[in-house]
């Protein structure tokens, strides 16, 4: 498996995963039914925003996209977002691109990585959230309407990257 830098002609492998997530409901509060054109302006951001594919002999894995938290005087702090196709899933393919997305931020300067949403009955996600030093600050109760379990909780993970 190879991770790397998305690259336009990329798009067309990826959007099939980016809709699968989406429309599954239990993990991304993005709107369903994005068209190809909506779903890549969410998700292939122009800099500082950084779009990665995990590919292995062609086929897209999973991707990840680090920016900036907040803007100004928050851009120091990345967020991060993740999908791995349902094919892939049990193949290390998020943990490689957590640990991708890691190394890029402190590569690129980020002090810490906040995460604002991490549905808290994504129990795989958050066990590999907490494997890789993130913590839970918060949970802001009901917060994702979740198509099996209603409202749930959202989990606001935290990983420093330099002391303070």
């Amino acid at each position: 498996m190879e991770i790397r830098e998305a690259a336009e002609a990329d798009w067309p492998a990826l959007f099939p995963v980016f809709d699968a997530v989406v429309r599954a409901g239990d993990t991304y509060a993005y709107p369903e039914g994005l068209s190809s054109a909506e779903a890549r302006a969410v998700w292939m951001e122009p800099p500082p925003w950084r779009t990665v594919v995990a590919v292995d002999e062609g086929e897209v894995l999973g991707t990840a996209k680090l920016g900036p938290n907040r803007p100004g005087r928050g851009a120091h702090v990345a967020t991060a977002s993740f999908m791995v196709a349902a094919a892939a899933r049990g193949r290390g393919v998020g943990r490689a691109l957590g640990e991708h997305v890691v190394d890029l931020a402190r590569a690129n300067g980020y002090r810490a990585i906040q995460f604002n949403a991490v549905v808290e009955t994504n129990t795989a996600a958050v066990a590999l959230w907490r494997s890789l030093g993130f913590r839970i600050l918060t949970t802001v109760p009901g917060a994702f309407d979740h198509p099996d379990h209603g409202y749930v909780g959202l989990h606001v993970m935290y990983l420093e990257l330099v002391p303070a």
